[in-house]
């Protein structure tokens, strides 16, 4: 994981080719490219900024993580559900 701001991960890259997919199809249905880029920009900040606040949201609530087996909140870096079950 990059700390850098500007370098691009998976997920961001599927972003935006999906967004430009988006704009390539209003374009097709006989939108000027001035309103589907506007329209494509303005979805691609909506997601970022509804995303940003969801994992915002999800470290407020579980801030040590959630366990990847049964999805409940970390406590003291072990999960209460599946570290307490005898192997």
């Amino acid at each position: 994981m990059h700390n850098s701001h500007l370098s691009f991960d998976k997920r961001e890259i599927i972003l935006i080719v999906g967004i430009l997919f988006i704009m390539i199809g209003i374009m097709g249905v006989g939108l000027p490219p001035l309103y589907a880029i506007i329209i494509s920009v303005s979805a691609y900040f909506g997601i970022k900024v509804y995303s940003g606040r969801k994992k915002k949201l999800l470290l407020e609530s579980a801030p040590e993580g959630l366990c990847a087996v049964c999805g409940s909140k970390i406590v003291d870096k072990k999960c209460p559900n599946c570290d307490s079950k005898p192997k």
